[in-house]
């Protein structure tokens, strides 16, 4: 990795901000009180929080939640997320009212404490990337480190603002996995190198497949995108999702990738989208039919495609994935790509349900914990939160 790492810094003593992603789901109990639904982003930020307090740091931790728009409201605190943190490392966490200001630099964590500031979006100042705003964070610290990949790909205070104010800015172990990993399927992935692109919209993909399409031998795609591209070969699509003003555009990714795009050759439909739906396998999708997954022909032209890939990327399911049966293909791939011995890189929350879904997520070589920001990385588009930090 090009950038500083939080292992090249010196923290004996330090105060150190690492910007975590804590923007975690939450919902109310009985009580009316906030809860967390899934903890998996604060345990994703412990082996760097660990590093740094191993190391004689005193830790400051920054995260947004939700989307405030500017304003204090309660249901987006972040006490809930500094009770589980503290559940989770064995030791206090302070919650500080606030992210800036006196009642803040009155907490400051001494070496081996911990820190955590309230939501930054309570302010808007955060997402304006405001400069005084930004030098008023880093004030409150002398050493920088972001370990929020899922927030990188935002200009924000906390993600970039700040860090011409501070003396070092490097990035947390979990920032460094993720670069390394998409680093690697982007830049010089071991080949045979293999992507899978799935999801409703072309429009949302089309970076990705244009700079996938440098890099990757084969490009399987699936979902309801591969309908715009049938569309452009002039095959009938009945009632499934067509981007019209995409179709143009598919032409032009499928004359200029040749070979190396697959299209689904069948494929799984139904009348009417509702789980559990009468369908029927088909080769031509018929007039008022939906085609929501792939077929078995597909499936089994995609498993071949994987077998023997050295690299695999997948960002995106093969059908209507959260309504049974129509995620058999999407779980299919799971299993093909965990049994495949690739290293394997799956980005967006719907491809990462399917591999949890295949119970095969242990045998995944990296999860990005960034769904928009792995896919502006795959897009090759430059991520703000990462070209701030130092080069080594």
């Amino acid at each position: 990795m090009s950038y500083l790492s939080i292992r090249d810094l010196s923290l004996d003593g330090k105060r150190v901000f690492i910007r975590v992603d804590f923007n975690v789901p939450l919902q109310k109990n009985d009580k009316g009180d906030m809860e967390i639904t899934s903890d998996k982003r604060i345990k994703a930020s412990l082996p760097t929080i660990q590093y740094a307090l191993e190391h004689g740091a005193g830790v400051i931790l920054a995260s947004h939640l939700g989307r405030p728009k500017g304003k204090t409201n309660a249901d987006m605190s972040l006490r809930p997320a500094a009770a589980r943190l503290q559940e989770l490392l064995g030791r206090p966490v302070k919650m500080a009212p606030d992210c800036v200001g006196p009642e803040v630099q009155a907490l400051l964590p001494a070496p081996g404490e911990v820190l955590l500031l309230e939501n930054l979006r309570f302010h808007a100042e955060e997402e304006k990337n405001d400069a005084a705003f930004a030098k008023q964070l880093a004030s409150l610290c002398d050493l920088y480190v972001n370990d929020a990949f899922g927030s990188a790909h935002r200009a924000h205070a906390s993600t970039a603002g700040m860090i011409p104010f501070v003396a070092q800015a490097a990035a947390g172990l979990l920032m460094e996995k993720e670069l390394k990993y998409l680093g690697m399927a982007v830049h010089h992935p071991e080949r045979p190198c293999v992507a899978i692109l799935g999801g409703a919209k072309v429009s949302d993909k089309i970076e990705v497949i244009e700079n996938l399409g440098k890099v990757v031998d084969k490009l399987l795609i699936g979902g309801a995108m591969a309908y715009t591209f049938l569309r452009a070969q002039g095959l009938p699509t009945g009632k499934s999702l067509v981007e019209e003003d995409k179709v143009d555009l598919a032409k032009k990714l499928l004359a200029d990738l040749g070979g190396k795009l697959l299209l689904p050759t069948d494929h799984i439909v139904v009348s009417e989208i509702a789980a559990g739906a009468a369908h029927e396998t088909v080769d031509t999708i018929p007039d008022g039919k939906i085609a929501v997954d792939i077929g078995p022909k597909t499936i089994a032209a995609y498993e071949q495609a994987i077998v023997g890939a050295k690299t695999i990327i997948w960002n995106g399911p093969m059908g209507i994935f959260e309504k049974p049966p129509f995620d058999a293909g999407t779980v299919a791939l799971a299993k093909a790509v965990a049994n495949s011995g690739a290293t394997s890189v799956v980005g967006g929350g719907d491809s990462e349900k399917a591999i949890k879904a295949a119970g095969v997520t242990s045998k995944i070589s990296h999860v990005s914990t960034g769904g928009g920001a792995s896919l502006e990385f795959l897009a090759g588009l430059t991520l703000p939160g990462v070209a701030a930090l130092e080069q080594k």
